[in-house]
């Protein structure tokens, strides 16, 4: 029987913190970041809200307790500063070991937009072109190539935004007790790498499609060019200059930092064997960090860019990117919105973590949360959606949607499991309790009631996620789509 969740030690620790920036403000005294800090904390809100509805909002201790995440850990800039850091929950579910604004937790994919920093320093640095293709620049392995890469190449560009038609969208990483391959092996999908290979199937440039594998294809760039590990290489180029003094890429956790971090846990509450995953892929999913550091990191970005600093990166490096390249992403990092609406970031999801980190460069203002729960993506948008209220966030507001009515009858129409063999294995179980369709996949989306916007296209209001059902030529329901994958229904 796997315990249940405790949810012990919920009195907030408060770091104030105050961050080198273009635009000096005073420090918040700490009476006043109490009362900022009391109105979020009990100002959550859901991401999207019915049309018409009564504005909902709930505290955070209750918030976590419905998603079962153990800890959660906030660093918010206002100002061009890093104003303060609390963290509230425990290590690790069942436990008093409190997290504290120092605790780490794996950053998972925001690693992408740190690496990508690193990869614009090689580049700065006349060691690296963004426009070359990749084999240039490998030495220890090469992308076979084939009749995709006949007109168009794989380039750095195209791989720090998601362009470079690669495949394998991301990694389960690896248990303590597991063999860990090398970068090449992952690359070549060979034992014991526990994904399929690397490669191009569709031209380069054509599509934008997200490619974790395309980011490891990355770190191997850096390190046959260097001649550096990645962890050190990182350690150099980025984290100390920027002083995230408590990030590392280093993988496995180093004995010497144990303890420091937080363990990941499922979505029913339950920690994951062995504390964390592995993930030899670290420039895609390899960070540990606090959301202090997270916040550090693009404040220097904001600060490169608008020519304040050039400790890591010029001020056309910076520009570069956060330029975007395609829908969504410059040269690593997300990227959206304009004018005071204008942000970058990133989000992450690894075995057990779930992090957002939101940076409004013209205002000077956002905000990093991370959790060490497979459910905290719903928990952290809520946090920043309070956030975003308290602040005053432009363009950052719960979407509004109009729903429709569905009878029991209608609803049993989608009822059952729904699956989905490539590019990974998973299962999606669809039931009715009474007149709310529920939806739950034990590794990435936590039970969910969704509602109906069309006949067909449901929408879980906790966490965003839009399902569209598919009929057969009978008019059966047998499939579902979700973010951007097709489940088939199971069964007659």
């Amino acid at each position: 029987m796997r315990p249940r969740l405790a949810l012990a030690a919920l009195a907030p620790v408060v770091f104030v913190l105050a961050a080198a920036c273009s635009t000096p403000a005073a420090t918040p005294a700490a009476a006043d970041v109490d009362a900022v800090v009391a109105r979020v904390m009990s100002g959550l809100r859901p991401g999207i809200v019915v049309k018409g509805a009564a504005p909902i909002t709930y505290p955070l201790a209750e918030r976590m307790a419905h998603y079962k995440v153990p800890g959660v850990s906030i660093a918010v800039a206002d100002s061009g500063r890093i104003v303060w850091a609390r963290s509230f929950g425990v290590k690790e579910a069942g436990t008093t070991d409190s997290v504290t604004p120092t605790t780490i937790f794996q950053a998972a994919s925001i690693s992408k937009p740190v690496a990508a920093t690193g990869m614009m320093r090689l580049v700065q640095e006349g060691k690296l072109s963004l426009d070359a293709p990749v084999n240039d620049y490998l030495t220890s392995w090469k992308l076979p190539d084939n009749r995709f890469t006949a007109t168009e190449k794989v380039t750095l560009r195209r791989i720090a935004s998601h362009h470079a038609g690669l495949t394998v969208h991301g990694f389960p990483g690896y248990a303590v007790t597991d063999s860990i391959p090398t970068v090449v092996q992952v690359l070549d999908g060979a034992k014991p790498a526990n994904t399929k290979a690397v490669r191009v199937d569709t031209t380069p440039g054509a599509i934008v499609r997200y490619s974790g594998g395309g980011t490891t294809m990355e770190q191997l760039v850096m390190t046959d060019v260097s001649g550096e590990p990645f962890p050190a290489l990182m350690k150099r180029l980025v984290l100390d200059p920027m002083g995230m003094t408590e990030s590392g890429y280093d993988q496995p956790l180093p004995p010497a930092r144990r303890g420091q971090e937080a363990a990941g846990h499922r979505s029913d509450g339950t920690m994951v064997e062995g504390r964390w995953h592995v993930y030899p892929e670290m420039a895609p999913a390899g960070l540990w960090t606090t959301p202090t550091d997270l916040l550090k990191w693009a404040l220097e970005i904001a600060a490169a860019r608008a020519g304040t600093s050039s400790t890591v990166l010029s001020q056309q490096s910076a520009t570069e990117m956060l330029t975007p390249q395609n829908d969504g992403y410059g040269v690593g990092p997300a990227v959206g919105g304009t004018g005071p609406g204008e942000r970058f970031g990133h989000g992450g999801a690894n075995e057990g973590y779930r992090a957002q980190l939101t940076y409004f460069p013209t205002l000077g203002k956002g905000a990093a949360v991370m959790t060490n729960s497979d459910a905290g993506s719903a928990l952290a948008q809520e946090i920043l959606l309070a956030l975003a209220a308290e602040y005053q966030w432009a363009e950052f507001a719960p979407r509004e949607v109009t729903t429709i009515a569905m009878d029991s009858v209608a609803l049993d129409a989608f009822v059952g499991r729904y699956t989905m063999t490539s590019p990974m294995k998973g299962e999606v179980t669809v039931a009715r309790e009474g007149s709310t369709l529920y939806v739950h996949e034990p590794q990435f989306i936590p039970r969910t009631a969704v509602v109906f916007l069309e006949q067909h296209k449901a929408l879980s209001l906790e966490s965003g996620m839009e399902l569209t059902f598919g009929t057969n030529a009978s008019g059966r329901v047998d499939r579902v789509m979700l973010g951007g994958m097709t489940l088939r229904r199971a069964g007659k």
